[in-house]
């Protein structure tokens, strides 16, 4: 009952929209009761008032030529006798004039015909009256015609439409708690799944992000509000999930690195020997440097898994510029490598829907991995030559060497995180590959390794759906 009561609860705002209406609906059924009653009151005592016009036409003889209504006193006073409503009549002769009355009464309507009727209000000594005239042949002049007028006034009207009004407001206002109930029911039916969904949700530790699952009987109103937290749900689940893989597979990853760190600097720290400390001070430098491009890989992992996570910000890049601009970056780490690199594609001109920040990673990534694993030969020395190639018919992105290359057995397990081929050498940690696939696929695009065209070396290829 306690979540019944608060004012923003659904159920309060419910049956609140319900009981204004409901209770207007009282009202006008209790206004459309009285005057419906009052109507078939109306109508039963508009009938006797004709009855009794009628009665006092059949009372009119001729005397000496005339038309005369002459009526005993005690039938008078038995025809006006009423314990509640005044009764008053009268008889007039369009051409003769008054025959008889007992008040006064409005002149007939002129254009009544012999059989015909009207009924209407008026006002009679100062009370509210029906009047109904009737009209007849003149028995002693049938050229002329008598109108018998008879009045009532309204008390009994009034109070027959008040009597049955009280005798229906109870059955209306026990009906309206019936619908009341009934759609109490109805409500707390169908907020019954909205209970259950937080329920579940409430049973769910911290660690725990499950869907809602199927809700038995839930309105077909609640089923998006369901699908839409199933989604939610899902992705935060996805999202809670790629956190703790960033952080295990970066712990792993930073252990090694920082382990080898520490050993050298301490070698270094204790070497007394000058040429072997600058030795082990090289050692600690590699050891550094592994230790940085593990950290801005892994950064850029937990980027290209983030932008998986919402909408990146599309627009359009002409890739032939970016291509050209992020190559650029890459020459003085070649030259150190004895690495020549080189570039074959248009200037410009090249449009793709994409990020930019995220697409100049994914060159730079295939562009840094050429450089480290294709410069490696057989012999330990370095050396080779990387391209990268613009293909504008289809769009397609291509980073080639010319080192030893990728086994086909191997080309699906280098894409995935953190794996290394066995006797690659470089300085790789196993994630160029891995997030170059990840950004190509947030675009639409596939990342494909082939053999190049000389048959030697690898060959990375992004194919473009535009």
């Amino acid at each position: 009952m306690r979540r019944l009561l608060p004012r923003n609860s659904l159920r309060s705002r419910l049956l609140g929209d319900l009981w204004k209406p409901l209770f207007c609906l009282l009202l006008l059924g209790a206004v459309a009761v009285f005057f419906l009653a009052r109507h078939i009151g109306s109508s039963v005592y508009d009938r006797w008032l004709y009855d009794s016009a009628m009665t006092l036409a059949e009372q009119v003889r001729v005397e000496d030529g005339k038309a005369v209504l002459d009526l005993p006193k005690q039938a008078v006073e038995m025809f006006e006798w009423d314990q509640v409503d005044r009764i008053f009549s009268d008889v007039r002769s369009r051409r003769y004039g008054l025959i008889f009355r007992n008040s006064d009464l409005p002149p007939p309507p002129e254009e009544l015909q012999p059989g015909q009727s009207r009924i209407f209000p008026h006002w009679v000594k100062g009370h509210a009256a029906r009047v109904v005239a009737v009209a007849v042949p003149n028995p002693a002049d049938p050229a002329d015609v008598l109108v018998i007028q008879v009045a009532e006034t309204m008390l009994k009207r009034n109070t027959l439409a008040t009597d049955i009004l009280v005798l229906v407001v109870p059955v209306l206002v026990v009906l309206a708690l019936l619908v009341g109930i009934v759609v109490w029911r109805a409500v707390a039916t169908g907020v019954r799944a909205v209970d259950q969904v937080v329920e579940r949700l409430d049973s769910y530790g911290p660690d725990r992000l499950l869907p809602v699952g199927e809700i038995t009987n839930a309105p077909a109103e609640v089923r998006p509000l369901l699908n839409a937290i199933n989604q939610l749900i899902r992705r935060l689940s996805d999202l809670q999930d790629t956190q703790r893989r960033f952080i295990a597979n970066a712990a792993h990853q930073l252990r090694t690195p920082l382990a080898t760190l520490q050993v050298q600097t301490e070698r270094a720290l204790r070497e007394p020997d000058a040429a072997r400390h600058g030795q082990a001070l090289s050692r600690v430098l590699k050891a550094v440097t592994r230790s940085r491009h593990l950290a801005h890989q892994l950064l850029m992992l937990a980027r290209s898994e983030q932008s998986g996570e919402k909408a990146l910000q599309m627009q359009e890049v002409d890739l032939a510029v970016l291509a050209r601009d992020e190559l650029e970056r890459w020459i003085d780490s070649a030259l150190q490598q004895h690495v020549d690199i080189g570039y074959d594609g248009p200037e410009s001109g090249v449009e793709v829907y994409g990020e930019p920040v995220l697409l100049r990673e994914l060159i730079g990534n295939l562009v840094d991995n050429a450089i480290r694993y294709g410069s490696v030969r057989d012999d330990g020395r370095r050396g080779g030559a990387v391209t990268l190639r613009l293909q504008v018919q289809p769009i397609m992105l291509v980073v080639e060497d010319d080192g030893p290359g990728i086994p086909p057995s191997e080309r699906t397990l280098v894409l995935e995180r953190f794996y290394r081929r066995r006797g690659a050498g470089g300085q790789g940690c196993g994630l160029g590959l891995s997030i170059a696939r990840e950004i190509a696929q947030r675009h639409g695009a596939r990342l494909v390794i082939t053999d190049p065209p000389q048959g030697m070396g690898a060959r990375v290829e992004i194919r473009f759906a535009r």
